[in-house]
């Protein structure tokens, strides 16, 4: 019988774990997405094909490009910000800030929404001054940008300051020391040692970005063809019955998210060498 360290699992106990993380990936993941192509494909590739023809369908996937294309930059640019004063500067309200950043997470996407209407509205704070200044927000592409930065603004940042703080100053401060300006010591010193954990942030939060629902669905107004981004179209065309073009919709979100999760795992597989360099640096 061949022995087994006392590290070792038993060979049931591998299997069971086995079967149960295969068990709960079908039954959460791979059966609800392949719900959804099924659903979409149901009256065939050309049912589905005209159904992301139709002009609310157009408008939707370019509403929700359009958004992703402004929230993730300026998330982006943020994150970089945040993580790089957290992580390489001491100052007060240090802590202060790390909270405000975790914000989202511990607000209802819902909530959030509602506090942009509160504030911007027809009855909100501002309300009468920016109808008066003819500019819209609420009901229309900026109040849907502003929703999306909000909820998806910690993704960039909380991939940055682990991996900024670990990395440490001493990089920074020799360049400095060398008489490198801030912005020299940023571009050629920091932005490479963290280019790999800036990508993946970009990823998870283009990812968020397309798929945000609840707080979308308070500041857009719901209006077919001009405020509706890809999953409140899907809701729409669901409510109305109209089930294959409901599931086309969600089988392009679908897509995209699947497009994510394989160019963040090429690239790990492709540089896998100089992500780990970089993290043991």
């Amino acid at each position: 019988m061949k022995r087994r360290y006392p590290t070792q699992d038993h060979p049931l106990l591998r299997l069971l774990l086995t079967v149960i993380a295969v068990s709960v990936i079908g039954l959460f993941l791979l059966l609800p997405l392949a719900t959804v192509f099924s659903q979409a494909l149901s009256k065939g590739v050309v049912a589905a094909l005209e159904a992301l023809k139709e002009p609310d369908a157009r408008s939707a996937i370019w509403l929700t490009l359009l958004v992703a294309a402004i929230a993730v930059p300026l998330n982006a640019v943020f994150g970089v910000a945040a993580s790089w004063a957290i992580a390489k500067f001491d100052f007060r309200g240090k802590q202060f800030l790390t909270t405000l950043i975790d914000l989202p997470f511990s607000i209802s996407p819902v909530v959030s929404g509602l506090i942009y209407v509160l504030i911007f509205g027809l009855q909100g704070w501002f309300g009468e001054s920016l109808r008066d200044a003819n500019i819209k927000i609420i009901f229309a592409l900026p109040g849907i940008v502003l929703a999306t930065v909000f909820v998806t603004f910690p993704f960039v940042a909380r991939e940055l300051i682990p991996l900024m703080v670990d990395q440490g100053r001493d990089e920074e401060e020799a360049a400095t020391s060398l008489g490198a300006s801030g912005w020299q010591t940023f571009l050629r010193v920091t932005l490479p040692n963290i280019k790999w954990g800036l990508l993946y942030g970009v990823l998870l939060c283009n990812a968020r970005a397309m798929g945000e629902f609840g707080a979308v669905s308070v500041v857009s107004g719901h209006i077919r063809g001009l405020t509706n981004t890809m999953p409140l179209h899907v809701e729409v065309l669901y409510n109305d019955y109209q089930y294959v073009g409901a599931f086309a919709i969600a089988s392009v979100l679908a897509l995209l998210a699947i497009v994510t999760l394989v160019l963040k795992s090429l690239l790990e597989w492709h540089f896998a060498d100089e992500i780990a360099a970089t993290h043991r640096h």
